[in-house]
């Protein structure tokens, strides 16, 4: 069975920094690709990055120059790392893994968790 568990979230001020992990098992996370999404209160949920099988990141303009995804296939781990977090980036944080980034674009999953809050100060 496949499980997705995001974990790093949490309150942080304006012009901070924050790394958000994912974990996945039950399927070859290696042959997948990853991707962060944000659900923002009164938002459409938003793919923020993704990140293929090969190591390819794509950054959406929200986030492009203040996001890094990476992930670490020894662990089956992606992860986040966001600086200058502004009141806007508040939402939940998602993780889903999908076998290509064009089924991530189109909100084709095969799995995804349940989110972890990110909530910045003004």
């Amino acid at each position: 069975q496949d499980q997705v568990v995001e974990s790093g979230g949490g309150l942080v001020q304006t012009g901070g920094s924050l790394r958000l992990s994912c974990t996945v098992s039950g399927l070859p996370f290696d042959t997948y690709a990853g991707g962060w999404f944000r659900q923002a209160p009164g938002k459409e949920r938003e793919l923020l990055t993704s990140i293929n099988r090969y190591g390819t990141p794509e950054y959406a303009d929200s986030v492009k120059d203040r996001a890094t995804i990476s992930r670490d296939n020894s662990l089956n781990a992606l992860y986040l790392q966001m600086t200058g977090l502004k009141p806007e980036d508040t939402g939940m944080y998602h993780c889903a893994v999908a076998p290509s980034v064009a089924n991530l674009r189109a909100g084709v999953h095969r799995s995804s968790g349940r989110g972890t809050q990110v909530t910045v100060s003004s």
